[in-house]
């Protein structure tokens, strides 16, 4: 192993991870610890910050104790975090001031169609590349400042702060309130052009700028640690999504990868200019890396896959654990018919409806778990297929292979379904886990670790890829019978609706 190592902290969703590289981007060891999920009422998603802040400590020091390594072997730290997830905390006591609001969430569809007034999702997508969704950050920070009592008076004087996770790590870590702009790009109160919070955006959502981060590069020496990590450099924070293009090695315009966690993100980069998507689509920062031009990229984002395995775990239980979905998945020679629609928190791309809900269609007696657990795992496919469709009609050239990464990769009969559905070959590489790569591999280059972006290429291997084997009449019926089940998940949520 070599001498000197990067520490990779991955705040996801469901978890807080610690990987260790080499200087090789080999993984030399792995620390992770699952997070509560609060769900106040349905359509509510929270996390506790503190909690995350802890484990985010834990899993450094024992992913470090595991390989018997301190933190003067490591050279840097780089974070990749959950997006959109919405942190208001104290200036001076650094105590949340509420549970973060997840990007699950969905409290905000009320506000959401108010924000929109007659010009509906579109009002500010020219000027952020974002539609108004529930989805975002910015809904959120105003929802906060309305509900919770004298907040609004404490932010405009600048008592409280807010950030994504990001912002939230950085802050306990180094005392510094800042952002990247991938994650700045994500509350829809940034400019995609100027790469600053834009007064138009701020007014309109009715956020004071006291509170926000200062945006910089996702990849500089934003600070050093104090604490149990005093004295390591903090040199990068990417959006889990943009750390694991950066991961890819997708650093050509037309390179595209997805990742397959809780939920699904298709990312294709776009060069140095902004494509506008006409396909429902989020035009988006890729990553910035110092000084240099910001890189773009198109974007489609599924709210609901990994986390579709989990709820037919734990809110079913017809499963005991996530992997075995396969095997009961297999049982079974096709869906039976049956179509699972994982609308929980709406729609994303391509349709962006926060008032659809979800739906299992094509029951009949015939259907048993089996059959279920094989139109859960479809339902990832097709909703792949429906952004790559859209993505092939913006970027007006055809996807010919993609690269996935991310813990659903494991499961090789959704491998096999995303090839026979999308009609091109999928491939793995041989470090799955992209986005805590994308992250090392940033905070690397901004420390010097790796000296140029072009190093890295060489660094990517495949290790397993699945060809197409569908017939191509069985695969146009599959998604006819998909889109029927969607065009029946819309229009559910009514105004009385909590």
């Amino acid at each position: 192993m070599s001498e000197r190592y990067i520490a990779s902290v991955d705040q996801g969703t469901a978890s807080s991870r610690c990987l260790i590289f080499d200087d090789r981007a080999r993984i030399v060891s792995v620390s992770q610890v699952e997070h509560r999920h609060i769900f106040p009422r349905p359509g509510l998603v929270e996390h506790d910050p503190r909690e995350i802040w802890r484990n985010v400590q834990h899993v450094v020091q024992d992913a470090l104790g595991a390989v018997r390594l301190g933190l003067r072997d490591l050279v840097a730290l780089g974070i990749t975090n959950q997006r959109e997830t919405t942190v208001l905390w104290d200036r001076t006591t650094g105590e949340p001031v509420h549970n973060a609001l997840n990007w699950q969430d969905t409290r905000t569809v009320h506000l959401v169609r108010e924000l929109g007034g007659d010009d509906g999702a579109d009002r500010f997508r020219e000027r952020c590349g974002l539609p108004l969704a529930t989805y975002f950050s910015g809904p959120k920070i105003r929802w906060l400042l309305d509900h919770v009592d004298g907040l609004r008076e404490r932010a405009e004087a600048g008592e409280v702060l807010f950030g994504t996770m990001d912002s939230w790590l950085i802050w306990n870590l180094c005392g510094r309130h800042v952002t990247d702009v991938t994650n700045a790009g994500r509350t829809m109160l940034m400019n995609l052009e100027t790469l600053d919070w834009d007064d138009v955006l701020l007014d309109a959502m009715g956020v004071p700028r006291a509170m926000l981060p200062e945006i910089r590069p996702s990849m500089e020496i934003y600070g050093e640690a104090g604490g149990a990590l005093a004295g390591l450099p903090v040199a990068a924070a990417l959006g889990d999504q943009h750390a694991a293009l950066f991961g890819q090695t997708c650093f050509s315009p037309g390179d595209a990868k997805c990742t397959y966690g809780t939920g699904s993100f298709l990312l294709m980069n776009t060069g140095e200019q902004p494509v506008r998507s006409n396909n429902g689509l989020l035009t988006t920062v890729g990553y910035k890396i110092g000084d240099r031009p910001a890189t773009y990229a198109l974007e489609g984002s599924i709210a609901v896959t990994g986390a579709l395995v989990q709820w037919f775990r734990d809110k079913l239980g017809l499963i005991g654990s996530a992997s075995e979905i396969e095997t009961l998945a297999r049982t079974v020679d096709d869906n039976g018919g049956c179509y699972f629609v994982p609308a929980f928190a709406g729609l994303f791309a391509p349709y962006w409806r926060s008032d659809a809900r979800g739906v299992i269609a094509g029951l009949t007696g015939y259907i048993s778990k089996g059959h279920l657990a094989r139109a859960v795992l479809e339902a990832t496919s097709w909703q792949t297929r429906e952004v790559v469709d859209a993505m092939n009609n913006d970027a007006g050239v055809s996807l010919t292979s993609l690269k996935v990464d991310g813990g659903m990769t494991a499961n090789n009969l959704l491998m096999q379904s995303l090839a026979d559905v999308l009609d091109v070959p999928v491939v793995r590489p041989i470090v799955a886990e992209t986005p805590s790569l994308g992250a090392a591999y940033a905070a690397g280059l901004a420390v010097g670790f790796w000296p140029k972006v072009e190093d890295l290429r060489a660094q990517w291997h495949k290790a397993a890829e699945w060809l197409p084997a569908m017939e191509a009449a069985q695969r146009e019926k599959g998604y006819r019978k998909w889109r029927k089940a969607v065009a029946r998940t819309v229009d559910w949520v009514d105004e009385d609706d909590d």
